[in-house]
């Protein structure tokens, strides 16, 4: 059963979500956030949900802040902002009556499911697809110096997701992103976490996950595709990687508390 619904964040931007329940009722739920530049249909989104909910787990997916159907530019998009929608998506589904969350984050999604788990004591799992750690860094990398220097000057980056077309967004998300490196907050998460990431990511650091991986706390995993990229293009990788991320999730949420 899928039920489309729109909530607000604590500004009152305007969220477009999914939230897909098995044929069951159930209390067990895993929130999904999705990447940059991607939305709550994703096709990790949509396989994650079609896997979770045959174990009897709903599933709830949302667009950030100017993305998919939700409200805002996407140039005003920062980290800061995802963080706050990814609370009210769980303040959310809490008052639904779901007490058994899991939190899944993808590459963007990722960071913003670490930040977010940092914060709180309700989330029972974590479970991350390439996330990014230090946005920043990746965005020095990828971009270089002299792209930084152009991004400041017009507002603009290069479309990651391969278009020709620049795409608009405030420099200020990267200076957002200088204030928002996760290392630190996952000290504070102790619930069982999954990485999952390919060694030939071309996007994010492989050190970012293994660093990342070093400052948690409790069960935790790091999964090392060999030959998959940022996008686990190949179908095996693809599997895998959602393999992974459900049997994660269905081990630790399925559990009887």
């Amino acid at each position: 059963m899928e039920q489309r619904l729109i909530f607000h964040d604590s500004h009152g931007h305007r969220i477009s979500a999914i939230l897909s329940a098995p044929d069951e009722p159930t209390t067990r739920l895993a929130v999904l956030c999705h990447g940059f530049l991607s939305g709550k249909n994703s096709t990790t989104n949509r396989t994650l949900t079609r896997l979770l909910n045959s174990h009897g787990i709903a599933t709830f997916c949302f667009d950030f802040f100017g993305q998919g159907d939700s409200q805002g530019p996407f140039e005003d998009l920062t980290t800061s902002l995802a963080v706050e929608q990814a609370t009210a998506a769980l303040d959310l589904m809490t008052a639904k009556g779901f007490s058994r969350i899991g939190l899944v984050g993808s590459s963007f999604g990722g960071l913003v499911a670490i930040l977010t788990a940092a914060q709180r004591r309700d989330i029972a799992c974590l479970a991350l697809k390439c996330p990014v750690v230090d946005f920043a860094e990746e965005l020095r990398i990828t971009f270089g110096l002299e792209e930084l220097a152009q991004w400041q000057a017009t507002n603009t980056i290069p479309n990651m997701m391969g278009g020709s077309d620049r795409v608009r967004l405030r420099y200020g998300f990267y200076e957002d992103c200088l204030q928002q490196i996760a290392y630190e907050p996952a000290k504070q998460i102790t619930v069982p976490t999954l990485i999952v990431q390919g060694e030939q990511d071309e996007c994010v650091p492989l050190h970012q996950s293994r660093r990342l991986h070093d400052s948690l706390g409790g069960v935790k995993r790091l999964d090392r595709l060999p030959d998959a990229d940022h996008q686990f293009t190949r179908r095996e990788d693809f599997h895998q990687m959602t393999t992974s991320i459900s049997d994660w999730l269905v081990s630790h949420l399925m559990i009887r508390t």
